[in-house]
Parts: C-alpha cells; structure tokens; sequence
C-alpha cells in the first residue's frame, strides 16, 4: 500500500496512509463518514480473517478452533467468523440465538455458563446444541428438561480443575471456583448421569484467560489434558469431546509483548498423539475469543472540545466510559494504565503534547487516556483506542447517564 507505515507496537495491525488510519482499506475519517456519527467500534474483517489464519498455521492439524462469543457477539462479526471456526462457544440464551443465525451446525455450538435458566436450557436442548452444565443441579435440571421435551440432550462436564492458569489476567479454573464441577466430584456426578441415561459427550477444562506467557499455556495444557484422561478412565462415558479452553493473551500495555504460538503448537503436537490413543473418539479443541477479534477492532471517539485546566491540557470526546468500560479502568477498581491510543486522522504528526482524553460523563473516571503524549489536537479530530475488538461495547454500562448507544461496524 502506497505511503503506508506501521504505527508503535500495539497497534501494528492497522496501516497508516498520508497520515490516516486505514480500517478495511477504508481512511478513518471517511469511514466516520459513512457510519454518520461518533463514537463507533470499528472492527476490521480481513484482520479477523488473518488472526484465524495465524492459529491454523501454528496449532497442529485435527485440533479444532472454537469462537468464545463472549469475546464480542455483534452479529455481523459473529457470522464472519462462523464461516472461519470449526464451532462457536456462547454464554446465554441470547448468544445462543446469534449463534444459530449464523447457520453454524447446532452440534457445533457449546453453552457454557453458570446460573443457566431452565427456559435457557431447553432453547439448547431442542437447539441441538451442546449444554456444558456447570453443577449436579445443572445436570439433573437437562435430564429432566429432556425427558419433557422427548430430546436426548447433547451434554458435556464443564470441570473445575486443581491448578490454574498461572501469570493469567483472569483465574477462571483453581481453587473454589462458581465455574464448573470441582475434578474431585467429577467421577460422581458421572456416575450420576450415567445412571440417569444422559449422553455424556465429554469435558471442558478451562484455567485462566488472558495470558502472554507460553510456557504457562504449556503448562496449564499438560495438567488439562492429564485431568482429561483421568476422568476418562475413571468415568462410564466415552470421551468425544474435550475443550481444553485457551488463556490466549493479547498485549495492551507498555512493555507487554505478543503471545508466541509456536511452542504452544509444538507442544500440542506432541502431546496430542497420546491423547487420542487414551481418548480415540476424543475431538479435542481449543476455545478462543480475545485472541482472535481483540486486535482486530478500535473505538472511536470524537473531540468536542479541546480545555486547558490549570496547565493541563483535556480533549473532551462524545464517548468513555459507559461506552468502553475496560479502557476507562473499570470503575477505578483496577490501576489504571493507557490502552493504545492515537489520534487517528493525525498518525503523521509528532506525539509531543501531554493530554488526558476524557469523556462526556459526570464522573472524574471517565478516562480514556491520561496524560499520555499525542500528537496536538482540535475538536472534530478523532481519538482512536486500538486493542478493542474485545469487551468493549457488550461489556460496558452503556446505560450510565442515558447517553447514546455506541455503534459498530464491520468492514
């Protein structure tokens, strides 16, 4: 692409041409444009494309890749990556219906969860798609819901595991968890289901998410696919499933460097073999969400106004918080650090001017970036937060101080 150059380290997917940002091949400020109105979430379809790609080349052959919709279920991105993955894994009824949509095999949608309602549990039941029951009180609630709808549901044992995902983001397996069965209780509430006549397809062991460390992937993988093949041994059902989750990480911060795959595949590849000679049946998976759509999508906001207060230079934009929770901090219940962020129709220009980027609402939380040194701009230029593909819109309270809803597009 003519006059085109790579912006620092987190933001490397988007090229920059005559000093614009380009999503899809599109300059930012025409695609703001075309959407009509700020803020918006942008998210990019070729890079989805190619982060999917970049799993398949270093993941071994026969391993499938499943979508954690949670990650972002806006429905246009949702039916792209459908026809890229081998299955999509939801977390709600709603989901479900996303997922169903996009004309993915019911069989190769998983519902995990905890806290399923039973109007919930027999959408996926008649669905035909595979409810992960997080309890005995989950499984007992499918079988009876079953034997009412006459269906035999498609079951697999959510387990939580005795070890975790180390130098993790987010600890999801380890410990007392509300997540899954506890390893120990495993074989009972086999037993249980067995008795109870429920195909039981097999399990998803999941330990943390949010990773950059391989060597801790390895690791958490070796003990899931031990566990698996305990249970295996030890449960009356015959393995055919098994989700050994993901804990793929992205870089967000200063110093934070991208996840390597490629010990993580070679490890696979050689682990593997030995665990379809235990479990021969077994299609083992991995479930990513993050990983693959965090990247690929930004939010943009636009600067309304331009203050200086006491010395300090503010760029007020008509979007924050309520819009992209994780980038303001939370709340102020994590210590704040700076998502990437730029001014998108300024990429060129020297990044010399300390502002903080703050939005709309009555809150001093309401940050995008503090002090951090951006090139100099002027209200209607377009702040841009890189790394926002994931948990932005739909983790977000998008109902504080009754402002617009945010937009997205896919291009």
């Amino acid at each position: 692409m003519s006059g085109a150059k790579p912006v620092h380290a987190a933001q490397t997917l988007f090229p920059v041409v005559d000093g614009c940002l380009q999503v899809g091949g599109i300059a930012l400020t025409r695609l703001a444009r075309r959407v009509g109105a700020t803020p918006f979430y942008a998210y990019d379809r070729a890079l989805l494309s190619e982060r999917v790609r970049h799993v398949r080349r270093h993941m071994p052959s026969g391993l499938a890749l499943h979508y954690s919709m949670k990650a972002n279920p806006m429905p246009a991105l949702v039916q792209h990556m459908a026809g890229l993955v081998d299955g999509i894994d939801v977390a709600s009824g709603g989901e479900l219906r996303v997922a169903l949509d996009t004309g993915m095999a019911p069989e190769h949608i998983s519902f995990a969860g905890p806290g399923k309602s039973e109007p919930e549990l027999s959408q996926a039941i008649a669905a035909g798609a595979c409810i992960h029951a997080e309890s005995e009180r989950e499984v007992r609630v499918v079988a009876r819901l079953g034997e009412q709808l006459g269906i035999a549901p498609r079951l697999v044992l959510r387990i939580n595991p005795d070890f975790e995902l180390k130098s993790s983001g987010m600890k999801m397996g380890g410990g007392a968890k509300q997540f899954g069965i506890d390893a120990e209780d495993a074989p009972r509430v086999m037993a249980l289901a067995a008795d109870m006549g429920l195909d039981v397809r097999g399990f998803h062991i999941f330990s943390g998410s949010q990773s950059l460390k391989a060597d801790a992937i390895i690791e958490a993988q070796v003990q899931a696919l031990a566990l698996a093949r305990r249970l295996g041994e030890q449960g009356r059902i015959a393995v055919r499933e098994l989700n050994i989750g993901g804990g793929f990480g992205i870089p967000y911060f200063p110093g934070e460097a991208a996840l390597d795959l490629a010990p993580i595949g070679a490890h696979l590849e050689t682990a593997l073999p030995a665990v379809r000679a235990a479990l021969p049946e077994a299609q083992v998976s991995i479930e990513l969400g993050r990983y693959l759509v965090g990247e690929a999508g930004i939010y943009v906001a636009r600067v309304v106004d331009r203050k200086l207060s006491r010395g300090q230079v503010f760029l007020v934009t008509d979007g924050g918080l309520h819009h992209h929770l994780a980038a303001s901090g939370n709340f102020g219940q994590v210590i704040r650090k700076n998502y990437p962020v730029a001014i998108g129709n300024r990429m060129d220009g020297p990044a010399t001017e300390p502002v903080s980027v703050v939005g709309p609402l009555c809150t001093p939380l309401d940050i995008l970036a503090e002090r951090m040194a951006l090139p100099e701009a002027q209200e209607g230029d377009l702040v841009v937060v890189f790394q926002s593909g994931a948990y932005g819109r739909s983790a977000s309270p998008a109902g504080f101080l009754s402002h617009p809803e945010v937009l997205e597009v896919l291009v």
